[in-house]
């Protein structure tokens, strides 16, 4: 993905959301549903009902961004909420982009050499 600004803040919305829906019903969700400005520049994450498709709102300066990605293989790992948000680090969202449970990763031990 496109390396996020400083300070950008992602966030998920909770629930299934239509995947047919493009760059306005997106950016009236995030205003209706999330209750954020959708040209506020973070970024707004969506997953379809089956799980393999998410679609992601994000406005710069210049215009709004819409990406889509689709897992051959698996899921994406969404909050088991209903509605409203959830915010990521950006870590996670790399995570979540690449199929990981972003919610408990693990790290591996490390030994000291003494």
């Amino acid at each position: 993905m496109i390396g996020l600004p400083a300070g950008t803040r992602i966030w998920i919305a909770a629930g299934v959301t239509d995947m047919r829906c493009g760059f306005q019903g997106l950016a009236a969700k995030v205003q209706m549903a999330l209750e954020e400005n959708p040209l506020g520049g973070n970024v707004f994450i969506f997953r379809g009902r089956r799980g393999d498709l998410i679609k992601i709102l994000w406005a710069t300066e210049d215009g709004l961004w819409l990406l889509a990605k689709r897992l051959e293989r698996g899921r994406f790992i969404w909050p088991q909420a209903d509605g409203g948000k959830i915010h990521l680090t950006h870590a996670q969202l790399s995570m979540l982009l690449e199929g990981i449970d972003w919610r408990q990763p693990r790290r591996t031990a490390v030994l000291s050499m003494l």
